[in-house]
């Protein structure tokens, strides 16, 4: 069975492997560095430099590949353009050091990473593709997406922002590269394909049930990510960042025992960065709706059977929060006992939200957690003892 483990240091977890290295003692550079000379064009290919989020795309302009000598050169073209706003972080902390990826985000000085990149750090160290190093601190953290806020000062030559893409515009089969520092190994690219979207996995935030929250609006690659990449940017063929590279899925380790690749990479999604990170720099936090059940990503038929759900697509209830906002909007969740444990009958099933499918838990997740706040109005279509149904519902945050 595969697990996805979180990576501390070298210790494998359940459920979460988080793709950037740790070290004893002083870390070791296992950075994102990237270039900083300014990048030459190549010939059959039109770069325009890349500009602060502010609405414009930037990025290149396709021309049509047609061959693989073009197709070379593109990925060549687009590597020199970005490289210079990938950045390496180092961390110090209690327990050692950590080492991680990251890129820039504006020409304020402002670099996005993953929260556990800098989670613990008692001290970080921003390092440029130039050789420029400068001291970083964070100014907001985000543990249910896992992203965090780092700002540095350093002279405006070295800041290399990178544009933000639309995530929803991703379709399953579309190049992305990754820009990162695995295991040490500066400004490494690697290339694979949008593999799965609206992925979840788990959060950083504890429930008060002792559970956690889920993270959701996950973009799955096949792009090699290993650790040191946590952090570090998933770009499409325009040079626009799409994701950051959060975690990986294996069950594979190295001779010195540190999860490698196994083709099942995660990464955030590039609007949820776009939604989260101006309150993180404005505010040093950012609050996720929260409805209040609890639900998993998928049943099987026996399940279904067990459930006496007749539909094979939607996300079943299992059980509601008491004084949650699915609560107080009148949802029900299990409460009869079936053959399958920890799977009680009798709750309701969510087949649209705001008009919109949802197939499964992760489409419901990642359409709240995208696309709205805490206070906003959704409408649910329900599926209660074989009666279909509508519900509004008023989101909190998560507490």
């Amino acid at each position: 069975m595969k697990k996805i483990v979180r990576l501390v240091f070298v210790i494998l977890m359940l459920f979460s492997v988080i793709a950037c290295s740790f070290s004893v003692g002083l870390p070791e550079i296992d950075k994102t560095s990237q270039q900083t000379a300014e990048p030459k064009p190549q010939a059959t290919t039109t770069i325009n430099k890349p500009q602060p989020p502010s609405g414009n795309s930037g990025g290149i302009e396709l021309p049509f590949l047609n061959n693989l000598a073009d197709q070379e050169k593109h990925l060549i073209a687009l590597y020199e353009q970005v490289n210079p706003g990938v950045v390496s972080i180092q961390t110090l902390s209690v327990t050692g050091g950590g080492l991680g990826s990251g890129f820039v985000y504006d020409n304020e000085g402002h670099v996005i990473t993953n929260y556990h990149v800098v989670e613990n750090a008692t001290e970080l160290e921003v390092d440029f593709p130039s050789g420029y190093k400068a001291r970083g601190e964070v100014i907001g953290k985000d543990i249910d997406s896992d992203i965090a806020v780092i700002k540095v000062d350093v002279p405006s030559e070295f800041l290399h922002p990178l544009p933000l893409g639309n995530s929803d515009d991703l379709r399953i089969g579309q190049t992305v590269v990754a820009i990162g520092n695995p295991f040490n190994l500066s400004g490494t690219m690697t290339k694979g394909i949008v593999s799965a979207k609206n992925r979840t996995l788990d959060s950083f935030r504890q429930s008060s049930t002792g559970g956690v929250f889920s993270a959701g609006d996950l973009i799955q690659t096949d792009a090699s990510i290993n650790p040191g990449n946590s952090g570090g940017p998933l770009l499409n063929l325009n040079g626009e960042v799409v994701g950051i590279n959060r975690a990986i899925r294996t069950e594979q380790t190295n001779e010195v025992g540190e999860p490698t690749s196994s083709g099942i990479g995660f990464a955030i999604s590039s609007n949820i960065v776009a939604r989260v990170v101006p309150f993180l720099i404005k505010d040093g936090f950012y609050d996720y709706p929260y409805v209040g059940i609890t639900s998993q990503e998928d049943l099987t038929l026996m399940q279904r059977e067990a459930l006496g759900i007749t539909e094979m697509t939607g996300a079943y209830i299992i059980s509601v929060a008491e004084g949650s906002p699915a609560a107080k909007a009148g949802l029900i969740g299990g409460d009869q006992v079936t053959q399958i444990t920890g799977l009680p009958s009798g709750g309701d099933l969510i087949i649209a939200v705001d008009g919109r499918e949802v197939r499964l838990f992760s489409d419901f997740l990642s359409y709240i957690m995208a696309n709205k706040s805490p206070g906003d109005e959704i409408v649910l279509e329900i599926i209660r003892k074989g009666k279909k149904m509508e519900v509004t519902l008023t989101l909190d945050k998560r507490p």
